[in-house]
């Protein structure tokens, strides 16, 4: 046999032509999958765009409706009031409350704490004897008390080793709302105890058990402690008393120098009295600051403004026909002129027109700086209370806004857009998950079939290089 039916043989059984068998079993699956994977690839990227682009929307809107949260709340746009007489009270406003007007007040009588100074000791380690002290609450008329039964008296176990300094501590470890500590006077070591401010806030102290005097206590015993108005001989330094006041010529009482539930949100912290001569309380002038405060929301707005024109574009937007993005728009064409105020009065401004949001034809808001100026000249304390974190006004219109289109379960928002892409993303994963398992099912049967066809080539070629052994032989016996 000649060379070249030798040359032939080897060739078709593929001798010496080291093929990768795994390499090729890889490259064949991919290659089966390639086209449905290049199309879920680029289904990936369009979703994982248009969820970026809502997410940016919903963030901006979200980000604004903070930032003017937080500045009517705690920066200058929040509402501050003051006290012509500052020595009568000092005054702020509540969270998210409309502070307009002015009112009077005239603060007869400052509300007072109950406090008693006992009968002397020797030192704050005398041992006061063994009992109990029962301290009720009440108020008094002349020398008769009549206890409050709602407020719970406070109960006092008072063992034979306790000194003068231990019941002032568990006396203010009771729970009951009383202070008190040994004042070293004079005349000895005293136990003071004083209560709570307003008239019901008055208190006796009762005594009894082992050590009581059954008549004219003494140092030791646990009824020195006791106290009443009728047997009182200097021990009350102060009685407890309400607050008196008018508040726009209404009097008023009041338990506390902290007075709340006052129109405008107001609170007051009364420091002293002025009967006779009424103070006024008055809320500060902000148009210098809703000036800036409305130049600083026209710019956020023509940001969010840019942002979706940009990205939903007929052409190019990741969100050019998205309901999400539709909604938006519609919600920006109409906010200058939704009403934010519905409770303004005839002629009060009520919309953010009328503190100069404008429209233009593309698309985005200027400053009517005139519009605005006009509304801060006519009515000042309506224009402040349009900047509010109450039900109404400029911050809960966009929070609105900003919580509408960013709901989940409304699929015609910005926050349904993104739950819908990514829902799709999510089943576009799974199926590239499932193409994955099915492209290395195919790769390890095709790496067992050339397994097999490789140890075939391999037995070929033993055979291959027998013949050609004896073809040499007969060629040789042939010379």
């Amino acid at each position: 046999m000649d060379s070249s039916t030798t040359s032939s043989i080897i060739s078709t059984l593929g001798g010496g032509s080291g093929v990768d068998m795994v390499k090729l079993a890889n490259d064949l699956a991919e290659a089966r999958f390639l086209p449905q994977v290049g199309q879920l690839e680029n289904r990936s990227e369009l979703l994982e765009a248009k969820i970026s682009a809502a997410s940016t929307l919903k963030n901006q809107l979200s980000q604004l409706a903070s930032a003017l949260g937080d500045r009517i709340r705690n920066g200058d746009l929040a509402p501050t009031a003051n006290v012509a007489n500052s020595a009568v009270a000092s005054a702020s406003v509540l969270t998210g409350s409309s502070a307009k007007g002015s009112y009077s007040l005239e603060v007869s009588q400052l509300a007072s704490s109950q406090t008693l100074a006992s009968k002397s000791y020797g030192a704050a380690t005398d041992l006061v004897g063994e009992g109990q002290l029962t301290i009720r609450f009440g108020s008094f008329s002349g020398t008769s008390f009549a206890e409050d039964t709602s407020s719970t008296a406070a109960t006092i176990d008072v063992t034979a080793t306790d000194t003068l300094a231990d019941v002032a501590a568990k006396i203010r470890s009771s729970g009951s709302g009383l202070s008190a500590y040994i004042a070293n006077t004079a005349s000895g070591a005293k136990l003071v105890v004083k209560g709570e401010t307003g008239e019901e806030k008055a208190f006796v102290i009762e005594a009894s058990g082992a050590s009581t005097s059954g008549g004219s206590p003494a140092a030791g015993n646990i009824d020195y402690l006791a106290w009443t108005a009728a047997s009182d001989s200097g021990e009350r330094s102060a009685s407890a008393a309400n607050a008196v006041f008018e508040f726009d010529g209404v009097e008023m009482t009041s338990a506390s120098n902290k007075v709340t539930q006052l129109p405008g949100g107001l609170v007051l912290s009364l420091t002293g009295t002025n009967a006779g001569a009424p103070t006024t309380i008055s809320f500060a002038e902000k148009s210098s600051e809703i000036t800036a405060m409305m130049g600083d929301f026209v710019a956020a707005m023509n940001d969010i403004a840019g942002a979706l024109a940009e990205l939903a574009a007929p052409e190019g937007g990741d969100l050019g026909n998205d309901p999400g993005a539709r909604a938006l728009k519609r919600a920006l064409a109409n906010l200058s002129t939704q009403v934010i105020m519905p409770n303004a009065a005839d002629g009060e401004p009520s919309t953010l027109a009328d503190l100069g949001l404008a429209r233009t034809r593309d698309g985005t808001f200027r400053l009517d700086s005139q519009r605005l100026q006009d509304t801060l000249s006519n009515d000042l304390p309506a224009a402040s209370a349009m900047f509010t974190t109450g039900l109404f006004g400029v911050f809960a219109t966009i929070d609105k806004m900003a919580r509408d289109m960013g709901s989940s379960t409304n699929p015609g928002t910005l926050g349904g857009s993104i739950t819908r892409y990514t829902g799709q993303l999510e089943r576009v994963d799974e199926r590239l998950a499932k193409i994955a398992e099915q492209q290395e099912d195919m790769r390890e049967r095709m790496v067992k079939q050339f397994a097999a066809v490789d140890r075939q080539v391999a037995a070929s070629q033993s055979t291959l290089s027998f013949l050609k052994n004896q073809i040499a032989v007969w060629n040789g016996d042939n010379n």
